[in-house]
């Protein structure tokens, strides 16, 4: 077989190592983005906080002109030449930082966790009852087991190969059982289930056995499935009771807590607030859109670097292999450090560009609140408008939020079909979607719409949707079908 040998034309588009960081830099939100910036300050020494000065400046004005070029540096990277680095020329100091904040900026940190959990009141239980130091273990290592709801999901035997393994304590599924019973005679009742029939069956137990709480048991207990699907009339007939006291034996079990494990969450959990990126403020009719300036860092070049440099140009000729991998160790974290404070403000013009389109588009909304003035908006009509391939714009509207004086929103949620209604006007399917939840809301919850009707109310308001249209909007809105959300 011949082997050919040919020369062959490509046209290829592939993404720059800065073009790659810049996009991945655009996708996270501005608490990520604080995290990212510490990362790269540990890893690169080239990269400082504060503003740049101007000591430097002069100290390297003299090499601006030189035109003697290093050997060194025309071998081993013809596109380097000393002056990249040292010459304000070339990148001017306030390019290389962005100040966006002042002494009244508000500053705004994450809660910390702290506080008594669960797992704390049930160990303390534990150490009031008399086990030997085996089954103090293995009820110790439940505890650990179960989680933030306060159910164990794990399964009994796997416990026990974890104990086998981990502690060298050897037992079996009966001794894990009878421990587990122990626990879930604990406070918060119902701690320690495996699933929602036990929880709840083991809040009941502990309450005063009247006529109602009897029939709250056998009710969790024999009819689970019909309880959860609202099968009311099912339900009655098997109980043999009326619905008036069905509704009163529902109360009981409604006053339940189906999640024991957050008992005592609001001392010990994290509450994450959210950091809007962008403020859009109304002033006398014209909107204000400012970034967070926390999406503005201060960050500079190392004047340390740059001097590790001139010290180099001034050792022309007499570097040997050791220096010359310093220089190409200072060039690549020089280079890091110019990429990244590049792709930093190349992030904060994006960012703003892109809300300053959307906040001009959906103007109507921004100014009034109302959702109904909500326009129709793509991805490609905001692309179209500031120059940027759709896939950015996306990533921008992934992970932003706005706030405005109506609340802070994702930007995602403003984008949205585009529907046509009877009149031949064109309306933004979020603007359906508030009529339908609207219409959910005021219905008789003892007869709530399915959603046939519910379609056929959108049509009396000229709004033409097909019910399959219908059920997809509600469930993008979170609500259930019409027999779930019905009452007694």
């Amino acid at each position: 077989m011949a082997l050919n040998q040919r020369l062959q034309q490509k046209q290829l588009q592939r993404l720059s190592p800065q073009q790659i960081q810049l996009m991945k830099l655009l996708q996270i939100p501005t608490i990520a983005l604080e995290q990212r910036i510490k990362e790269e300050l540990e890893i690169n020494p080239a990269l400082e906080e504060g503003p740049e000065g101007d000591e430097m400046d002069d100290e390297f004005s003299d090499l601006k002109n030189d035109d003697e070029q290093d050997e060194y540096d025309s071998n081993d990277d013809d596109e380097f030449t000393i002056e990249d680095y040292l010459q304000d020329d070339d990148i001017p100091d306030y390019k290389l930082y962005a100040n966006n904040t002042s002494a009244d900026d508000e500053e705004r940190e994450s809660p910390l966790s702290s506080g008594y959990s669960f797992r704390d009141l049930l160990n303390e239980q534990l150490g009031m009852r008399v086990l030997s130091e085996q089954q103090r273990t293995i009820a110790e290592t439940i505890i650990g087991n179960l989680d933030d709801d306060g159910y164990l999901r794990r399964e009994l035997f796997a416990i026990v190969d974890d104990l086998a393994f981990t502690q060298n304590i050897h037992t079996n599924e009966d001794e894990v059982e009878d421990l587990l019973e122990i626990i879930q005679g604990f406070e918060p009742a119902g701690v320690g289930a495996r699933n929602l029939q036990e929880c709840l069956l083991l809040q009941l137990n502990v309450k005063e056995d009247t006529e109602n709480i009897a029939l709250a048991k056998t009710l969790i207990e024999k009819m689970m499935d019909e309880f959860s699907k609202k099968h009311y009339t099912k339900i009655c007939q098997r109980l043999h009771i009326e619905e008036d006291q069905l509704k009163k034996v529902l109360d009981e079990v409604l006053k339940l807590n189906p999640r024991p494990g957050d008992s005592l969450s609001d001392s010990t959990k994290i509450v994450q607030n959210i950091v809007a990126d962008f403020m859009i403020t109304n002033e006398d009719g014209k909107l204000d859109l400012t970034l967070n300036g926390r999406n503005a860092p201060q960050l500079k070049v190392s004047n340390e670097y740059k001097q590790m440099l001139r010290a180099y140009s001034e050792a022309k000729g007499n570097a040997n292999k050791e220096q010359k991998e310093a220089v190409q160790f200072v060039k690549q974290k020089l280079d890091g450090a110019k990429w990244f404070i590049d792709a930093i403000l190349q992030r904060q013009m994006t960012l703003y560009g892109t809300m300053d389109a959307i906040m001009e588009y959906q103007k109507e909304y921004f100014l009034t609140g109302d959702e109904t003035k909500l326009k129709p908006m793509i991805l490609k009509d905001i692309s179209d408008i500031v120059g940027l391939d759709i896939s950015t714009i996306s990533r921008v509207a992934n992970s932003k939020y706005v706030q405005t004086q109506f609340g802070t929103f994702l930007l995602k949620s403003f984008f949205s079909e585009s529907l046509t209604t009877e009149s031949g006007e064109e309306v933004s399917s979020r603007e359906v979607k508030k009529i339908l939840s609207d219409a959910i809301e005021g219905e008789d919850k003892t007869h709530p719409l399915a959603d046939e009707k519910l379609a056929a109310l959108l049509k009396e308001s000229g709004y033409i949707l097909a019910r399959r249209t219908v059920a997809k909007y509600r469930e993008q809105l979170g609500i259930p079908v019409a027999r779930l959300r019905k009452e007694l």
